[in-house]
C-alpha cells in the first residue's frame, strides 16, 4: 500500500527557519543539481517564468529524490490553475497578489475538496499516485500548505486580517511589487518600502503567523534571517548563474 507523502516544508514551518531559492529558468535539472546543496526549499514559479503544467511535473520529479521541499507558485489565484497543480502532486502553494480577506478565503476554498471547498475531485491523479494511494482523500488535505503573497501597500495595511483567515498557513511579502505600488518601482531597498515591509513582518510576528520573503540582496537576506523570518528566499537560479559566470569571466579577464 502506498502512503501519502508527508509535507516536510509544512511540518517545519514556524518551527525551524527554512532557506530557499526561486526556480525561474524552466530547467528541472538545475533543481535536481541544487536539491542536494543545502537549500531547504525551492519555489517552482509559473507566474514570471515559462514553466507550464508539464514543466511543473518535471520539476517535482527532479527534486523528489533530494532533501529539498518544493513550493509551486500558480500564475494567479485561480481555481482551475490551483486544482491542476495540486493534482500533479504539489503540496505547498504560494498564491500571488492576494489583496483582500475574500481573496484569501477563495484561495483556501480552491485548495480544499467539497464540502469545505470547491476543488475538483480526482482519485487517479499523480497526487494520488494514479489511484494507487487508497487513503489519498483522507490524508491529502492535512499535508497541503497554503501561502499567500502580499504585494501592495494596500494589502500590507490588511495583512493581519488576511493572515488570520482560517486555512492560510503563512504569509509571504513580495518586495518588488510592494515597491512598485508605493511609487518606487525597481527600488525595493528604498527606506519607505523597507519600513512598510518591516511593519508588516512585525504584525505577522506579533500574531504568530509564519512569514516569508525573497531578496537577492545578500545584506538584506542576512538581516531578514537574523530577524527570524520563517522562510527566506535568498536568490534565484538565474541570479546564481549570472553572478557566478560574471565573477569567473571577470577573474579570467583581469589584467
Amino acid at each position: 500500500m502506498n502512503a501519502h507523502p508527508v509535507n516536510r516544508f509544512k511540518a517545519r514551518l514556524g518551527k525551524e527557519q527554512q532557506i530557499g531559492y526561486f526556480s525561474t529558468l524552466a530547467a528541472p535539472v538545475v533543481d535536481e543539481l541544487l536539491g542536494s546543496t543545502g537549500f531547504d526549499w525551492v519555489l517552482i514559479d509559473t507566474e514570471h517564468s515559462p514553466v507550464d503544467m508539464a514543466g511543473v511535473v518535471s520539476h517535482l520529479q527532479a527534486v523528489k529524490g533530494t532533501p529539498i521541499s518544493a513550493i509551486v507558485r500558480p500564475a494567479w489565484n485561480d481555481m482551475v490553475l490551483i486544482k491542476r497543480i495540486l493534482d500533479q502532486g504539489a503540496q505547498s502553494l504560494l498564491i500571488p497578489y492576494v489583496e483582500t480577506v475574500e481573496e484569501a478565503r477563495q484561495a483556501v476554498s480552491y485548495m480544499r475538496f467539497p464540502p469545505v471547498g470547491v476543488r475538483g475531485v480526482s482519485g487517479g491523479s499523480r497526487a494520488a499516485n494514479y489511484g494507487q494511494t487508497p487513503a489519498y482523500f483522507a490524508a491529502a488535505e492535512k499535508e497541503l500548505c497554503l501561502l499567500v503573497q502580499i504585494e501592495s501597500e494596500g494589502a500590507l495595511g490588511r495583512i493581519e486580517e488576511i493572515a488570520a483567515v482560517k486555512g492560510v498557513d503563512g504569509v509571504f511579502i513580495g518586495p518588488s511589487d510592494v515597491a512598485a505600488s508605493m511609487g518606487h518601482i525597481g527600488n525595493a531597498q528604498h527606506p519607505a518600502v523597507q519600513a512598510a515591509i518591516d511593519a508588516g513582518f512585525a504584525k505577522l510576528k506579533a500574531m504568530g503567523k509564519p512569514s516569508g520573503y525573497l531578496t537577492t540582496n545578500e545584506a538584506e537576506a542576512q538581516r531578514r534571517i537574523a530577524e527570524g523570518v520563517d522562510f527566506v528566499g535568498v536568490t534565484t537560479d538565474a541570479t546564481m548563474m549570472v553572478r557566478a559566470a560574471t565573477a569567473i569571466v571577470q577573474k579570467m579577464k583581469a589584467k
